[in-house]
């Protein structure tokens, strides 16, 4: 199975609420940077959180792709989500390659307890960061980091 875990692009830093935080120009720049490393993936399905700066990444990411598959918005992909919680709901879903467009501090949490079986070592992910991990099972301790791509700034 391999999972791609993206943090959305830099958003504004105020909005009515925090879910409608948007994109800025440099945000879907970063975006569009890191896009490039799934190209060429076999992606089976997106799954995004319902704000509105992942639901722009997404769409980015989708544009860049034409990608045609499944995209899915869920409500436990938001900055607070348990990644336990996460890990539960992502049984589901059937083998091959998922993205998930989310947060932090979620997506630095659930790949860090992917990969050590804990909480305590959560990977850094700056804006746009894109996570490769691997493996047969889709549970604590189980998933191999493949790679950890940050767009460039400047």
């Amino acid at each position: 199975m391999r999972l791609w875990l993206l943090r959305h692009g830099e958003a504004q830093p105020q909005a009515a609420s925090d879910a409608e935080r948007a994109l800025t120009a440099r945000g879907r720049d970063e975006v569009t940077q890191v896009a490039v490393q799934l190209q060429a993936r076999p992606l089976t399905m997106i799954l995004v959180s319902p704000y509105v700066r992942a639901q722009q990444t997404a769409a980015l990411v989708v544009e860049a792709l034409a990608f045609g598959g499944p995209v899915q918005t869920v409500p436990w992909l938001t900055p607070e989500s348990d990644p336990r919680e996460v890990l539960r709901r992502l049984d589901r879903y059937e083998s091959g390659e998922l993205l998930l467009v989310s947060h932090q501090p979620l997506v630095g949490a659930l790949a860090g307890l992917m990969i050590h079986g804990h909480r305590q070592q959560p990977l850094a992910m700056h804006t746009a960061s894109l996570a490769e991990l691997d493996g047969d099972l889709l549970a604590a301790g189980t998933m191999s980091l493949l790679a950890l791509v940050h767009p460039r700034h400047g």
